[in-house]
């Protein structure tokens, strides 16, 4: 299979080239530097050029709260770069994997959400998002949609925005009161389970919108006690909540994702979030290792 990743600098899409790779799939990684999906010409180009079966995005604007300021670039990099990826596609006959989010929910369902739970988001980053899977479904019959949740990878120690985990780590060196919110609730995914389980997917020939999540439904307080706790790590956490730490943009509260039709499809259940987090710290270490050699 020739798969073509957009977005392979990041977290998830870092670990779509190394998974493919290691299954012996012929991989062409694009980061922002070679490739400008906001650019229909480029990306068609690139596309015909290599002739993929399959195209991966894990390429996003994520700056929740800056969207609100400006959120036609948002919109550029979310919904209509994969606009020109589907168009593409389309006349390709390949496949379009495209990587979306919780935050096309409202959180007010109160419980893990599934497939056939109707979007409703609530900021411009999730109307951005929401349009994207729009675009795909709008060119493409059967493309695959995979939302997922508070990804983290270990690709996220080198990156500019990094992750929550090494935001948190970063906050506990500065050795002053961590304020986080504990009354919002989500499902952290560790990016090499979520590339693994994409591929999977894509594999067996399934298609459609898929929820991925980390499979534990967590406040974003009790995720960084959790954090500290295995990086065992001293910090002084204090939990707030949506009152007291008013953002740009407004965040549903309860976002986590159901994993229940993924596994329905025979895929491994995700492993507990602590069991993630472990495996994270310990990727982390091999990757500081492998920078200083």
């Amino acid at each position: 299979m020739k798969a073509v990743v957009f977005g392979s600098a990041g977290q998830l899409g870092t670990e779509l080239v190394r998974e493919l790779t290691r299954r012996g799939h012929a991989v062409f990684a694009f980061d922002r530097e070679k490739v400008d999906i906001t650019n229909a010409d480029q990306v068609q180009s690139t596309l015909l050029r290599y002739q993929p079966d399959v195209v991966l995005n894990a390429a996003a604007y994520n700056q929740v709260d800056v969207a609100e300021s400006e959120p036609w670039a948002a919109y550029q990099v979310n919904a209509l770069a994969v606009r020109h990826m589907a168009v593409t596609c389309r006349e390709l006959g390949a496949l379009l994997v495209h990587f979306s989010t919780d935050y096309v929910f409202d959180g007010h369902a109160g419980r893990p959400y599934t497939e056939e739970d109707r979007p409703h988001p609530i900021s411009a980053y999730g109307v951005s998002k929401l349009a994207g899977e729009l675009y795909a479904q709008a060119y493409l019959d059967e493309p695959i949609i995979v939302r997922t949740s508070g990804v983290f990878g270990p690709a996220g120690v080198r990156t500019a925005r990094g992750n929550f985990v090494e935001f948190m780590l970063r906050l506990a060196l500065q050795g002053k009161p961590i304020r986080v919110v504990e009354d919002h609730v989500a499902s952290p995914t560790y990016a090499p389970l979520l590339a693994a389980r994409t591929i999977d997917l894509v594999e067996l020939g399934h298609r459609g919108v898929f929820h991925i999540g980390g499979g534990t439904p967590i406040s974003w307080f009790e995720y960084a006690r959790l954090i500290f706790q295995i990086a065992g790590v001293e910090a002084d956490l204090r939990p707030t909540n949506e009152r007291e730490y008013r953002t740009a943009a407004r965040r549903p509260k309860y976002s986590a994702l159901s994993n229940a039709k993924i596994e329905s499809l025979g895929l491994p259940p995700m492993p507990p979030l602590e069991e993630q987090l472990r495996s994270y710290f310990l990727a982390r270490q091999q990757y500081a290792t492998l920078s200083r050699a």
